[in-house]
């Protein structure tokens, strides 16, 4: 069996992180004059919209494996169940720990403009 180094959940929380700055970076780096003189664009809080879900949908669809694994190990093995989720419980608190922070970058962003 083939082992992967990143799960998808992890990949498509990383691309939504990297589609929000390519989408956002322009805007928020544009220079002070043209933005005085024209009026400023919106696409930021598209951007932000659109990798919040991403972010999101990613986290829930890697936790959501991760459980649909555990549960089927332990119908599996009953006997194993605290063993199952104790090594389930920490790959858990990294993806979460990875959404939080991916949400906390585009509120960021947001918020920054």
């Amino acid at each position: 069996m083939k082992k992967t180094v990143f799960s998808r959940s992890a990949m498509v929380a990383f691309l939504a992180v990297v589609l929000v700055a390519v989408i956002a970076g322009p805007a928020a780096y544009a220079a002070d004059d043209a933005a005085a003189a024209a009026p400023t664009p919106v696409w930021h809080y598209f951007g932000a919209a659109l990798g919040l879900g991403l972010i999101v949908l990613g986290a829930a669809l890697g936790i959501g494996r991760f459980a649909a694994a555990a549960a089927e190990g332990i119908a599996r093995q009953p006997a194993a169940a605290a063993q199952i989720s104790g090594a389930v419980n920490l790959p858990l608190f990294l993806l979460e720990g990875v959404a939080i922070i991916a949400e906390v970058v585009v509120l960021l962003i947001v918020l920054l403009k």
